[in-house]
């Protein structure tokens, strides 16, 4: 049987009876000896499934069978299990469904499950190649792997041992006969198996973190692949010396980002193809990634992760997590290289399928069916797919063969009269299960996850189909089921059997729903949320909203009091430790009117505190007690027996031993959460806590004492059970059964667990035996539903892993009832009702905020009504005042009163003006913001759309209908600008840099030439001769110092004067022979002619002809090109600017032209005013601006402008909601906002007042009027003609006005049209560049690979000319340093033969001795050096290696030691030969050593010379490349279309005078072009006549240079002769006279001298001050010596007092000892005080006598 729990046992249920497994351990020692051999395993071995399996747990005690449930259905799935898919036949899929394993037949879903074999879960399922078997890899602590056969499930072979905790993944090679396995924390262990023999082949740590799979390659069974977070590895089986090894080679990133590795495939080539996080694909090569793919355009592959790759059939198959399976070309991916740095490559998939919005492919898995090739796939959003992967036109569309839930299960109901339940999820469905025949009825999908489900009870539901279900966004929906086929007139036309109806949908809550139930009566439906809150619910046909409270914490459970309690009362349990207990609430009783927060419902808390460590104090106590007990009972025990033995024992106490310290009180700071919890009795309840205070169950109850604050109350429970085995493992939820009773606990692990109850209810005794099974995943299968069916027939469980399990409670001895569902029907008229509203918003109003919401719209109803009355009531007491007014204006003028007395304190007016300023700058710093934020938009709308354009204006002529626009221009940015004028001025720039340069290099030369060292020397000594300078009278010395150091001076100027003579005259003749032409020397001017001569010379070279080679300026290349396009562009954009200006300027010429039209205007009319209406010309109408001319006023508005856009849009926002604002404030806002205009009415009646004054005014002096005289009349008519003439005048001056600007215009528009053409041929000239540059794009790539490998092959070739020089240099400096030695060796040897003299008898045995090759020289120095004898001893033990030759000589010879001097030889001579000797050696070996080392550098030489060449060779191969591909690059530039416009007189390529029709084979010249052409043959003729008279002149010329040469080379030689002569005469010999003159003056010697004297008087100064110093040092020791010697004397008398003292004592003492012994003892320490006196004295003298004799050595 399984321990309990399965994690903390062995974990092997039947390992007694599996002894035969022991024996796969045998790979773990590899040294065994022969009769530990193991045994092969019988092909036919198997092992039975009940002794493998892992069953319920029982305690000892219990009553309970271990068959209390039977696994029956499992419906769920988890889907979001990396790889949970296993495909065993066609019909035949397996999957992991927490501790089982499940077999499903697709078509008639029937199931199959396995349980696992140690019941802590199962990690992995992988199906065998041959389908015949499939591996369950398991959790658990020493988890196994079990193999069973298929279709039998036999348990065959069980592998222990791969990993400590859990397998992640395992993998059959191609063959199926080996097995690859992977473990999870913290061993990550890779282990192959023979799983046929139960053996482990070979084991490796994997990774240090997680590993996701592992995978055999399909080609060679010995590579191996894994990869996981953040990396992947390579692995290969090699055989090595020691033996058989797993070794890895970990992939390498590089440049690309690191990233987790889900899916790869090795493919057949070694290579690995994966997926990444972002979803490209990575090839892997080597360990290193080679290339990383991608779509076109650098999309990725798939948009997320790659969840598996696949290669089948040639095909390489992508599976991604956006639900998208692409197929790529293989031998693309296969033979991909990188292209660019960036490493990608671009690539389109060969066919694609998209299965949806919401679908994600985790896995997919390949399936025969009838012959033909089908996938399964695995979706996590809770599908299984049935694909057909050929893409062909024949393909069968994505079907969808099972759905299950996605992710965990929130909550589960049952019917409370038949075998239906109903489930929900984060997944937003409602799923509707018939567990009696095991099959999905019906689901509906919503906008949100659910996260709470209450199956209405049989009180508020008698049909049994009304379910409550509570959503993530805070909304109950009232869903009810029903049979469809008994809606009337629906009889036989449903698809389903069962259909869900949307009742009624209301939102209480802000936050997530979390519980949801009924009150046993059926009255009150409550709902518990996240938001903290509690909303109750009168049931009725719809349900009506009571009210809601709040709690102190996210409520986690609700539990209704059963009916047995007096009270209806509601249990609600907080995640943050609090109860809450509250009375139902009426459901008649209306709590409040303007909130539905029920504020006096009476509420208890109880805030759960911490006891579980005061229980371990407890337990520990009784511990340590029980310890001191039983330490006494055996002490006394002992002493008892002692006793019996006759010792006698002293019955004392032992000292107790120092006990540790109780641990102290812990209590958490954050409490533990409620998990659950049940009534017990009114007032009391049980918890069960999670975190800290998990592994008891605590009895609670609510104290009576509600006042305090609940944060601040502390409760504890009054009862404690502790439960077993779950101190890490807490209860999360409790279900009660009646048949039996039981107490079914769902725990956090997925575990279940069953409590028998007895009639006195729970207790410790109770709860202490119990059943146990492990059901869900233990990691991440926490229970969270446990439900009995209507009739407890039945148990139905789901947890966080997404399974629902059903089982039966009946033993296997009971017969199963046959059990049927029962369909509720439908409600009456529900056929007839619309469907209900959703709400569909997850930010929609919940009840309480709608009802807010309403709350303050009736408020300010009311108070926007209260408003219209005050106004009503102000506007009448206007009238009233507006009539007070109009009273006063009609009383006289001496009784009315000013408008000052009506006010009745000015105070009011000016509170009100004050008051007025705040509002306005309230509301400026309320609109701040708001004004900011706009005038920025403002800015940004500018600057995108107006301020990038330049305004387009059109110019209308004013008396034609001719216009002119300018060009529509984009505005250079100033960014632009300043590159443009950086570009314009950098050669200035590098100009002027290389010429400051120079001159700052020519300025160091002249100071540098003008500075000499001497000239310093000279300087030197001016400031030591200013140092030297004093304010005295200078001394004799001084003088004498100071004549000497101007002698030197005036020696330095003539010698600095000398010597800039001879550097003048060496610089001149610098300069003469720099000025001499080189015999290759070539004139620059000539060089370029010849150069242009043969670039030019033959026929016009054609760009499209196969010999047109190109020279590197003419190589155009994409930034030369983009330079083109961008000076065509400016310069484009010029010519518009100019002509945009030069139109903005008849603009203004337009504009004061009208403006002087109204001058002379408004004079016509002055005139015309004293003209008759007869004699009025008709006047010129004054021209206006086109709104076209002026657009910058466009954006231009005024504050009249603005209000009125306001009321327009207030206007709009009135017709669109006319129930927002009122009349009233729409008045106030017309009489406060709007700025009155200045009518056209007011304006008629000012006019018609001014004219009445002007015509009262006019009729009053036509009455004063008289007859005017002649001379009156004469003057009248001479200005009458001045008018006429004026009027005239001026008319025709507007009228000439009027034709000079239409004049200039249609110059301007003419101008403009032909500067259109020319834009145009600029435009096509720009598309012509764009093109060519676009092409120059796409080859830049090669051009410039081929340029970096030319310039690599350069720097190549520069570092070998480097080397090779560095090389010949040295192999001159080993030829010199040869020469010198063979002249060395040849100076040794004649320096021996001048030793010797002539005719010297021992001239042939010093020869030898000096030619002879000896060893013993080394030998000596190493015994010299060894120091072993003395030279004496080494002479006579030595052997000298000598040897004469006796038989080649003549006569006999004596044989000399060459360590010995032969008789009669000098000894000098010898020991100079000795010497000579060991030199030649020196020289010998030096020279062999050279060349030895110029040998080497001559081969190294000639090697550099090889690979030179071979660079070379390379360099013109490229360079050859590059030639072809600028040629290739030229020819696809040739071939773009140009656009070229001509007239038909450009076209002087006629056919017999006429137009040809092919135009293919002519040539398009420019006129420049041509006439240089034509200019071109003439100038050739020219210059060629000349040339030859040029080269005519030139060798007559040479001919004299020549002759004149040769007569300047005899003058020089007899120049020189005659010099030498002179010199020879006077000197003796040759004289160089400039080093005579540099050197005539000893310039240092004379300063040394200057020095000297200057030293020798510093010192005789010094010396004086010194003997100065010991005079006064004299007289102050003479003083000392005196007042010592006085000293001396005092102390002599002393001691002569001293010895009479003591004389005169003795005799005093004598016969007197004992009477003045006193005495003596005073006076022996008045002696001894004396005495210490005299010796501090002593020391005292001492040191003066020192520092006497001090001063006088300071003195010397």
């Amino acid at each position: 049987m399984e321990q309990e729990p399965a994690q903390d046992a062995e974990a092997e249920p039947s390992e007694a009876k599996l002894d035969k497994q022991d024996n796969t351990q045998v790979s773990s020692k590899p040294e065994k000896s022969p009769a530990e051999v193991k045994k092969k395993i019988n092909e036919n071995f198997f092992y039975t499934y009940e002794d493998v399996y892992s069953g319920p747990y029982v305690t000892n005690d219990t009553e309970i069978s271990t068959d209390l449930l039977v696994f029956k259905h499992s419906f769920g799935y988890d889907c979001t299990r990396p790889v949970n898919l296993m495909v065993m036949d066609r019909d035949t899929v397996g999957y992991v469904a927490g501790n089982q394993v499940i077999l499903q037949n697709l078509s008639t879903k029937h199931q199959k499950h396995v349980r696992s074999s140690c019941g802590g879960g199962i990690g992995f399922i992988t199906a065998h190649p041959s389908k015949e078997y499939f591996a369950v890899g398991e959790k658990g602590k020493k988890p196994n792997i079990v193999i069973y056969t298929y279709p039998l499930v036999r348990p065959y072979r069980i592998l222990k041992g791969g990993t400590e905790v859990a397998y992640v993944f395992g993998d059959f090679n191609r063959t199926g006969s080996l097995l690859a396995s992977v473990g999870s924390s913290p061993d990550y262990m890779l282990t192959i198996w023979d799983w046929t023999q139960e053996e482990t082949l070979l084991r490796s740590k994997a990774f240090a973190q997680d590993v996701y799979k592992v995978m055999f390659s399909a080609e060679n069974e010995e590579h191996l692949t894994t990869g996981g977070l953040g990396h992947i590895k390579f692995w290969k089986m090699a055989l090595t010396l020691t033996g058989l090894k797993l070794q890895g080679a970990l992939g390498r990133f590089g440049k690309t980002a690191v990233s987790d590795i889900i899916g790869f495939v090795e493919l057949p080539d070694g290579k690995v193809v994966s997926g990444t996080e972002w979803g490209n694909l990575l090839l892997w090569e080597g360990g290193l990634i080679k290339v990383e793919l991608c779509q076109v355009g650098h999309k990725p592959c798939h948009e997320g992760p790659i969840s598996q790759l696949i290669f089948d059939e040639g095909d390489l198959y992508s599976v991604g997590k956006d639900g998208v399976i692409r197929m790529w070309n293989f031998e693309i991916v296969d033979t991909a290289d990188p292209v660019d740095d960036t490493g990608l490559v671009e690539m389109e998939p060969m066919n694609e399928l998209w299965l949806g919005k919401n679908v994600s492919l985790n896995f997919i898995t390949k399936i025969h069916d009838q012959g033909q090739s089908f996938w399964l796939a695995q979706d996590t959003s809770g599908s299984i797919w049935k694909l057909d992967l050929t893409f062909s036109n024949m393909s069968h569309d994505p079907e969808r063969v099972c759905t299950f839930h996605s992710g965990g299960i929130e909550a589960i109901g049952v019917s409370p009269f038949t075998c239906l339940m109903a489930t929900t999820a984060l997944d937003r469905t409602v799923r509707i299960y018939d567990f009696s025949s095991n099959s999905q009825l019906s689901l509906i999908k919503f906008k949100q996850g659910g996260t709470a489900l209450a199956w209405a009870p049989a009180i508020v539901s008698p049909e049994g189909g009304l379910i409550a279900v509570g959503f993530e966004d805070g909304v109950v929906r009232m869903i009810e089921v029903y049979d469809p086929t008994l809606l009337p007139g629906h009889e036989g036309q449903a698809n389903e059997i069962a259909e869900i109806n949307l009742k009624q949908v209301f939102k209480p809550h802000a936050a997530a729903v979390t519980a949801l139930a009924y009150e046993p009566k059926g009255y009150v439906f409550a709902t518990g949320s996240k938001d903290k809150t509690v909303f109750f619910f009168a049931v009725k046909n719809e349900y009506r909203p009571i009210g809601f409270i709040c709690v102190p914490g996210p409520v986690q459970a609700l539990q209704w009091s059963p009916p047995s309690h007096d009270k209806s009362t509601l249990l609600i349990l907080c995640e943050n430790g609090f109860a809450v207990q509250v009375p139902a609430p009426h459901h008649g009783k209306l709590y409040t009117v303007t909130t539905y927060h029920i504020v006096d419902l009476p509420t208890q808390y109880f805030h759960f505190y911490s006891v579980k460590s005061q229980i371990k104090l407890k337990d520990e106590i009784a511990r340590r007690e029980k310890e001191k007990e039983e330490k006494e009972k055996a002490r006394l025990e002992w002493i008892k027996q002692q006793k019996e033995l006759g010792i006698e024992v002293e019955e004392t106490k032992e000292e107790e031993a120092e006990e540790e310290p109780l641990p102290p009180v812990y209590i958490p700071e954050e409490p533990s959460p409620i998990l659950c919890g049940f009534y017990s009795a009114p007032g009391k309840f049980w918890l069960s806590l999670g975190g800290y205070d998990s592994g008891f169950l605590y009895h609670c109850e609510f104290s009576h004492g509600g006042e305090e604050d609940p944060e601040k109350r502390k409760d504890e429970p009054f009862e404690v059970i502790p439960m077993k085995n779950t101190e890490n493992n807490p209860i999360h939820r409790i279900s009660f059964c009646t048949q039996p009773p039981l107490m079914f606990c769902g725990m956090q692990d997925g575990s279940l667990r069953a409590y028998p109850l007895k009639e006195e209810g729970i207790s410790e005794g109770a709860l202490k035996d119990y059943w146990y099974l492990n059901v869900h995943d233990n990691d991440n299968g926490q229970i969270r539903g446990i439900c009995c069916s209507h009739d407890d027939a039945c148990l139905i469980t789901c947890g966080g892993d997404g399974n629902i399990f059903t089982f039966d409670l009946l033993s296997e001895e009971e017969v199963p009832k046959e059990l049927k569902v029962m369909i509720p029907p439908p409600r009456r008229g529900l056929e007839k009702e619309k469907a209900t509203e959703d709400i569909k918003d997850p930010d929609a109003y919940n009840i309480e905020e709608y009802k807010q919401k309403e709350e303050h719209e009736r408020k300010m109803k009311e108070a926007e009504e209260k408003k219209n009355k005050k106004r009503e009531e102000l506007s009448a007491l206007r009238q009233d005042f507006v009539l007070l007014l109009q009273k006063n204006q009609e009383l006289p003028k001496h009784m009315q009163l000013h408008r000052e007395e009506f006010e009745m304190d000015r105070r009011i007016f000016e509170e009100l003006d004050r008051q007025t300023l705040q509002r306005i700058q309230l509301v400026q710093k309320q609109l701040a913001w708001e004004h900011e934020k706009q005038f920025i938009g403002l800015q940004k709308l500018q600057k995108q759309f107006q301020d990038s354009l330049e305004f387009t204006l059109t110019v209308h002529a004013i008396q034609s209908n001719h216009q002119i626009s300018t060009y529509s221009l984009l505005t250079v940015s100033e960014k632009y600008a300043q590159d443009k004028k950086q570009e314009d001025s950098k050669g200035a720039v590098h100009k002027e840099k290389w010429t400051g340069l120079k001159e700052a290099e020519q300025a160091e030369e002249e100071i540098s030439r003008e500075t000499s060292p001497v000239h310093r020397g000279s300087v030197a000594f001016e400031n030591e001769a200013e140092r030297l300078k004093t304010p005295d009278v200078q001394k004799p010395t001084t003088r004498y110092i100071e004549s000497r150091r101007q002698k030197i001076r005036r020696l330095i100027e003539k010698y600095d004067a000398l010597k800039a003579k001879i550097m003048k005259r060496r610089a001149e003749w610098h300069e003469l022979y720099k000025s001499k032409p080189r015999h290759s020397h070539e004139n620059s001017k000539d060089a370029e002619d010849i150069k242009e001569a043969r670039e030019t010379i033959g026929c016009y070279r054609l760009k499209s002809a196969t010999d047109y080679t190109l020279t590197a300026d003419e190589r155009i290349n994409t930034e030369k090109k983009m330079m083109q396009l961008a000076i065509l562009e400016d310069l484009i954009h010029k010519t518009k600017v100019n002509m945009n200006k030069e139109i903005v300027s008849l603009r203004d010429l337009k504009v004061s032209t009208i403006d002087e039209i109204k001058s002379l205007v408004k004079e016509v009319k002055s005139i015309q005013a004293n003209l008759d209406v007869s004699e009025h010309l008709p006047i010129p109408p004054i021209p206006q601006l086109h709104p076209d001319e002026v657009p910058e006023k466009i954006v231009e508005c005024s504050s009249d402008v603005l209000l009125k856009f306001k009321e327009e849009q207030e206007a709009k926002a009135e017709l669109e909601e006319p129930l927002e604002g009122c009349a009233s404030f729409r008045a106030f806002r017309h009489v406060f906002l709007k700025t009155p205009p200045v009518e056209e009415g007011d304006a008629m009646v000012q006019t018609g007042d001014a004219s009445a004054v002007v015509t009262g005014k006019q009729e009053a002096y036509e009455m004063e009027k008289v007859e005017p005289t002649e001379m009156e009349l004469e003057i009248l008519m001479r200005e009458k003609i001045k008018n006429l003439y004026l009027q005239e005048t001026l008319i025709k001056k507007i009228n000439t006005l009027v034709i000079n600007f239409d004049a200039e215009l249609r110059l301007l528009r003419h101008k403009k049209l032909k500067m259109d053409v020319q834009m145009k041929s600029a435009d096509l000239r720009c598309i012509t560049c764009c093109e060519e540059l676009l092409i120059l794009k796409k080859l830049e790539i090669h051009e410039d690979l081929l340029e970096e490998q030319i310039c690599a092959i350069i720097n190549k070739q520069e570092d070998i000319q480097s080397k090779l020089k560095s090389c010949l240099a040295q192999m001159e400096d080993r030829k010199s340093e040869i020469v010198m030695l063979e002249e060395r060796e040849k100076a040794l040897y004649a320096s021996f033969e001048a030793s010797l003299g002539e005719n010297n008898e021992f001239a042939d045995v010093l020869t030898d001795i000096l030619k002879k090759e000896v060893v013993y020289v080394e030998k000596e120095e190493v015994r010299r050096k060894a120091g072993e004898q003395n030279e004496n001893e080494e002479e006579d033990d030595e052997k000298p290696d000598l040897k004469t030759d006796e038989e080649n000589g003549g006569s006999e010879r004596i044989v000399f030691d060459d360590s010995v001097c032969p008789e009669g030889c000098s000894e000098d001579l010898f020991l100079n030969t000795i010497q000579l000797r060991q030199q030649r050696i020196g020289i010998e070996k030096a020279l062999q050593e050279e060349k030895k080392a110029a040998a080497d550098l001559k081969k190294e030489y000639n090697a550099l010379a090889i690979k030179a060449k071979e660079i070379e060779t390379s360099l013109d191969r490229k360079n050859r490349k590059l030639e072809a591909f600028q040629w290739e690059k030229l020819h696809k530039l040739n071939e773009l279309d140009v656009v070229v416009p001509l007239r038909l007189h450009q076209v002087q390529c006629l056919d017999d005078g006429e137009m040809p029709r092919d135009f293919s084979q002519t040539l398009v010249f420019t006129n420049q072009s041509l006439q240089y052409l034509k200019k071109r043959i003439v100038d050739l003729r020219n210059e060629k006549i000349m040339q030859r008279e040029i080269h005519k002149k030139a060798k007559e010329q040479h001919k004299q240079l020549i002759q004149d040469k040769k007569e300047m080379e005899m003058e020089i030689q007899g120049l020189e002769e005659r010099c030498n002569n002179l010199m020879m005469e006077k000197f003796g010999r040759l004289v160089d006279f400039e080093a005579v003159q540099v050197h005539s003056v000893n310039i240092p010697r004379e300063q040394m001298k200057v020095r000297i004297m200057e030293k020798e008087y510093e010192h005789f100064v010094e010396i004086k001050e010194w003997e100065e110093k010991i005079v006064v040092l004299q007289h102050q020791l003479a003083k000392l010596t005196r007042e010592n010697t006085s000293k001396l004397h005092q102390l002599n008398r002393f001691c002569h007092e001293k010895h009479q003292l003591e004389t005169e004592l003795e005799s005093l003492t004598t016969g007197q000892g004992g009477e003045f012994e006193g005495t003596q003892s005073a006076d022996i320490k008045e002696t001894a005080r004396l005495e210490s006196r005299l010796m501090h004295m002593t020391c005292e003298v001492a040191l003066l006598r020192e520092e006497v004799s001090q001063g006088r050595v300071d003195e010397m």
